[in-house]
């Protein structure tokens, strides 16, 4: 069980490095994966939506000074401490990560912090989200 998740964590990792590939992305996540955006109230469920969100969310956190600071795993569970830089705001965030038996991505949530953080990428994400569905 151990090494699914490992293998899975390594698989985020170079998903989150080589410009977030969508067929990477679409490989990771399980069809039922739900997803816990900080910004909207209710957890966004299956892969489809799952993977609007995290490509969203790629382009919007992803740019040149994000980079993870942290690492807690414990078994299918990870944790994953964030910084970036957003228009001149230093947005902090976690990436709680839960993999399934397959070593695919069950349960995805983000928390970001302090509040004008939050309050940038709800606005950059609700305009990420409105581009794809144009």
């Amino acid at each position: 069980m151990m090494g699914h998740a490992h293998a899975g964590l390594a698989k985020w990792h170079a998903y989150m490095e080589h410009g977030s590939d969508p067929a990477l992305l679409s490989d990771l996540l399980a069809d039922d994966a739900v997803f816990h955006s900080p910004v909207v109230h209710t957890p966004q469920v299956g892969k489809p939506i799952v993977m609007a969100y995290l490509i969203a969310a790629s382009h919007t956190l992803g740019n040149d000074s994000f980079h993870y600071v942290r690492e807690l795993v414990d078994g299918d569970e990870m944790m994953l401490e964030f910084v970036t830089v957003m228009d001149g705001i230093t947005v902090n965030g976690v990436d709680i990560i839960r993999f399934n038996a397959e070593g695919k991505i069950s349960d995805f949530k983000v928390m970001v912090r302090p509040l004008k953080a939050i309050n940038k990428v709800w606005e950059m994400m609700a305009a990420q989200l409105e581009a794809a569905k144009a």
